[in-house]
């Protein structure tokens, strides 16, 4: 199985709990699993994190190859990002802001490449029926049959494992 990863698995894994220092083996892991074609993202996932000045923005420009950031600019892609983007703002739930949020980044393209490409969305997002202020990704995925998970179930099934290993006694 393939996954297409959302821009907040990697903005939180370098912010919270896998950061560059602590845990390199999962950055090395994303770089490993994308060469097994089992990890991808999109172009506009990336343009989302470059830039910023900070220590993920360094690594998704040095230590990524272009190639794990597909394309979302194929006809098919933008057909279905075009179906998607009409549900959300036929959707009285959502207020005006939330659908011009989605229309305007990476999620909607996230959702259009991987329900063309058959890839499963992995994000932190959760599905929320009631939520007005925001286009949740897992709603949309939910509603056009595409399969989404989280960080950990996509490691889990690709059998990840971080071993710590121990520093050196002082002295």
């Amino acid at each position: 199985m393939a996954y297409a990863v959302d821009a907040n698995v990697f903005i939180n894994a370098h912010r919270l709990y896998y950061t560059f220092g602590i845990c390199p083996g999962f950055w090395e892991s994303l770089i490993y699993l994308h060469g097994q074609g089992q990890i991808f993202s999109i172009d506009r996932v990336r343009d989302e994190m470059v830039g910023k000045g900070d220590q993920l923005a360094t690594w998704v420009a040095d230590d990524v190859l272009d190639a794990c950031f597909e394309s979302s600019d194929t006809p098919d892609i933008i057909a279905a990002y075009a179906e998607l983007v009409t549900w959300v703002n036929a959707q009285p739930q959502f207020t005006a802001a939330a659908k011009a949020e989605f229309a305007q980044k990476a999620d909607a393209w996230l959702i259009a490449y991987t329900r063309v490409t058959g890839k499963t969305l992995v994000t932190h997002e959760v599905y929320n029926e009631e939520i007005r202020r925001k286009v949740p990704i897992p709603n949309v995925c939910e509603t056009f049959g595409v399969l989404y998970v989280d960080t950990f179930e996509m490691l889990a099934a690709l059998g990840a494992a971080y071993h710590w290993n121990p520093p050196p006694p002082p002295g």
